[in-house]
């Protein structure tokens, strides 16, 4: 039985590109026995897990020629190789397993994971877990019934799967895999190495840091179609990009809202509605008595549902320090710049654009909040933002991040160069 599975891994594992190595495999301690690995629909979850699980395959291929004295490498070491692990990929003790499969209808992943485990199987990489009705639990009866066994999961940003999931909260260890940021667009498309930099070195070294980019490529020629197009990975593919887009975006409101969050599609037109709105609005103040006349829709479904598209990772909300959900944000952002592009009928300004970028680049790692009268954004609770598409013509002691730059000085520091924080 286990044949049919071991047919479809090695078939989707030597199939998979991913030029870019995501900074995700070296943010996660690969030692722990189950791993939960979130993010938004299409930012490339599938091919995370695959490339994990061609990478180990190419490791323990080369280990395994290797002599019993042998040091491992650093990253060798991160991956936890042990004697046992040299052989994984010739027996299939790593498998990846999408629920996709009709197989799931009628066996338990507790019966899947005994069949695999007595086979030599010891590493399972999980896909579409959503799509399975008793993850959770299952999952922890695999977690404590088979200790030889690590679990590596996909999961839906919408799902409940740490704080608010006793099944889980005690024993998963969960990472966010985020779309491209500009740094992993840069190295793509130039064929680089560009590092992650620390939000302190771009405050304090942001001169010498965009110098030396600029010396190798020229980030403001790939700034514009990134923000377009580079968020998502399957900008790649050959397709329509627009259409994908689209696609993945319904599919965020129809699976990731509707069937996760099990609400009755009855409701489906109303949450278009509202996306649509903001679509043409943002960034913006909400308007909850607004939108409530605009949907014809009580103020508090309104908030439920602004909930549900923050979830989805279609909206960021930006609250002042200390105040979070249910209360009204300040400002509501598209979670990233591309999906500003989807209203057909308009054309986003070069300010809104750099506001959205800044939020999204910055809030993958740090705390943003909303600032005062004269500040946009306070980062961490002590830096001190204004964002513009141009460099104002009177600067003040705030730090300044400018879109159109390429190299800053002082307090002005390259929009651009945020997106090296991840």
């Amino acid at each position: 039985m286990l044949e049919a599975f071991y047919k479809i891994h090695d078939y989707q594992v030597a199939h998979v590109n991913a030029p870019v190595r995501r900074v995700l495999n070296d943010e996660i301690d690969w030692k722990h026995r189950l791993i939960g690995i979130k993010g938004c629909r299409g930012v490339g979850k599938t091919t995370f897990l695959l490339m994990h699980a061609k990478e180990l395959e190419r490791g323990f291929k080369e280990r395994a020629l290797k002599p019993d004295n042998y040091r491992p490498t650093a990253i060798e070491a991160k991956l936890a190789l042990s004697a046992q692990d040299r052989q994984l990929a010739m027996s299939h003790a790593c498998l990846y397993v999408n629920f996709n499969h009709f197989f799931f209808a009628q066996h338990t992943l507790v019966e899947f994971a005994e069949l695999f485990v007595a086979a030599g199987g010891t590493k399972l990489l999980l896909d579409q877990t959503f799509k399975y009705a008793n993850w959770s639990k299952e999952l922890r009866e695999c977690y404590y019934r088979f200790p030889e066994l690590s679990i590596v999961f996909t999961g839906s940003t919408v799902m409940r799967l740490t704080e608010d999931n006793p099944d889980l909260k005690d024993i998963v260890h969960m990472y966010n895999l985020r779309g491209f940021s500009f740094r992993e667009y840069l190295n793509l498309q130039n064929g680089k190495n560009f590092e992650v930099v620390k939000l302190e070195d771009v405050l304090r070294y942001h001169e010498q840091i965009a110098t030396e980019v600029c010396a190798k490529c020229q980030p403001l020629q790939f700034f514009d179609d990134y923000l377009y197009h580079g968020y998502y990975p399957f900008f790649q593919e050959q397709r329509n990009y627009e259409e994908t887009l689209l696609k993945t975006m319904n599919m965020m409101l129809e699976v990731d809202v509707l069937l996760i969050k099990q609400i009755d599609v009855s409701y489906l037109e109303k949450i278009r509605q509202l996306l649509n709105i903001l679509l043409a609005q943002t960034p913006c103040a909400l308007n909850v008595s607004k939108l409530s006349e605009d949907i014809d829709t009580s103020r508090a479904t309104i908030m439920n549902y602004i909930k549900y598209l923050k979830d989805a990772r279609l909206l960021n909300l930006l609250y002042p320090e200390g105040k979070t959900f249910p209360q009204k944000p300040k400002k509501v952002y598209m979670q990233n710049t591309n999906l500003m592009f989807a209203e057909a009928l308009r054309q986003p300004t070069g300010q809104e654009l750099a506001e959205t970028y800044f939020y999204n680049a910055m809030h993958a790692c740090h705390k943003i909040y909303a600032g005062d009268r004269n500040t946009m954004f306070i980062v961490d609770g002590r830096h001190y933002f204004n964002v513009f598409d141009t460099a104002p013509k009177r600067a003040d002691h705030r730090l300044t991040a400018i879109k159109d730059l390429d190299i800053g000085h002082d307090r002005i520091i390259p929009l651009w160069l945020f997106g090296f924080l991840y």
